[in-house]
């Protein structure tokens, strides 16, 4: 691309600010458009800001001067323009999606009675408002149900068991975030949240939410059995917002269809972050999204040969409260296949778990739970896939080294 023409981002998260900022270091310039009403802000720390650890100002990012605030409610590709509910077109020479995703909402029984709008008490959690509406609904002694015990459910029963709530988590799988720890690392969690008060409830469906004059009063499961509730969190997980890509003829999968220039079908529109589907992947978090908005950035600014070709992506989540943190990480797969190694270290007494899997003298995957320091050397292990090396000495001293980090 040339140095004069319009770049217009859409989506002012993780993906879309850091976009706008490195092409803003490269010095090309950018319009980004957001539509949320606050600042832009580090989603991932959203868990934090309910838990009272951090005010919404610590969690924002430094936003670019060239933000404007509106809803973008179609492309139109042949003018090269998009349009905003507030009445207003704006043009561009390349355009980037960075819409993300929004919440999953299941189908539950008495959810949408009221029509569009969740009942009084149930809530999303995805955005500041969601997070600001849960904050000043929860208070001590308050019944809240959490259902979905993946990484964002664990994160918000966390949060509220920190704030007082009574809260139960009702997960449908047979454990707790069973697509990244294995089962043993999935127990500890369930410990920490249990020492902490929660009620876990594994291979539970939720079926029904039931409200009187529009707000929430319980939650029954498939067997019939009602728990009260004054809050529901829904924490199903999350898709792809690709509805402008769809609605403007673009391909869309699983997500914006890209190739590794981020290109979507249509070769002036771009896609990065939880809204892209690259080489039949969608990969839902922070790494992914960053690395495809630093090698986006290279392209338009010039270097023709910037390249995405996927990221080796870690879970990482650190819950915080009046104890110590309690920190885990998941990477690549840490179910063994026959043949590989498994270095394995458990402490009951500190609660930790260690375990990798080496095959072929590499690094393959791992699950680490506890309070630890050696992620990030055992991450730059597996990201590097390069050969360990030889003897297990190495290998157990990244596992105990806590200085890793």
């Amino acid at each position: 691309m040339t140095s004069n023409e319009r770049v217009v981002v859409i989506g002012s998260g993780l993906a879309g600010v850091r976009l706008a900022r490195r092409l803003g270091e490269l010095g090309t310039p950018v319009t980004l458009i957001g539509e949320e009403e606050h600042r832009p802000y580090n989603r991932v720390l959203l868990a934090e800001v309910l838990a009272g650890r951090y005010s919404p100002e610590v969690i924002a990012l430094p936003a670019p001067a060239a933000l404007t605030r509106a809803r973008v409610t179609g492309i139109d590709r042949a003018g090269r323009t998009v349009s905003c509910a507030d009445g207003s077109v704006i043009a561009y020479d390349r355009l980037v999606l960075a819409t993300g995703s929004n919440p999953v909402l299941p189908p539950l029984r008495g959810l949408f009675t009221t029509g569009s709008d969740l009942p009084e008490g149930v809530h999303a959690f995805r955005t500041m408002d969601d997070c600001l509406g849960l904050a000043e609904a929860v208070r001590p002694g308050v019944r809240a149900v959490v259902i979905g015990g993946g990484l964002l459910g664990v994160s918000a029963a966390r949060a509220l068991a920190v704030r007082g709530a009574q809260v139960v988590l009702a997960q449908q799988a047979e454990r707790l975030m069973e697509r990244q720890l294995d089962p043993a690392a999935s127990a500890l969690v369930e410990r920490h949240l249990t020492d902490l008060g929660v009620e876990v409830h594994t291979e539970c469906r939720v079926r029904d939410v039931r409200c009187v004059a529009g707000a929430v009063r319980s939650v029954e499961m498939a067997d019939g059995y009602a728990l009260g509730a004054d809050l529901v969190v829904l924490a199903c997980g999350v898709h792809p917002r690709a509805g402008l890509a769809q609605a403007a003829g673009l391909e869309v999968g699983k997500g914006i269809v890209v190739d590794d220039q981020l290109r979507t079908s249509d070769p002036y529109i771009h896609a990065v972050g939880d809204c892209v589907q690259h080489a039949g992947t969608v990969y839902g978090l922070a790494a992914p999204a960053l690395e495809q908005a630093d090698a986006l950035a290279a392209l338009l600014a010039g270097d023709t040969g910037a390249r995405y070709t996927g990221t080796r992506s870690l879970t990482r989540l650190t819950l915080t409260g009046p104890d110590s943190p309690f920190d885990l990480a998941a990477f690549g797969r840490a179910e063994p296949l026959p043949g590989d190694d498994v270095v394995q270290l458990t402490d009951a007494t500190r609660g930790t778990y260690r375990k990798v899997v080496v095959r072929e003298d590499r690094l393959v995957g791992g699950v680490l739970v506890g309070e630890l320091g050696t992620v990030g050397a055992l991450a730059r292990a597996w990201e590097g896939a390069e050969p360990l090396p030889s003897g297990g000495g190495p290998l157990l001293h990244l596992l105990t080294n806590d200085g890793g980090s």
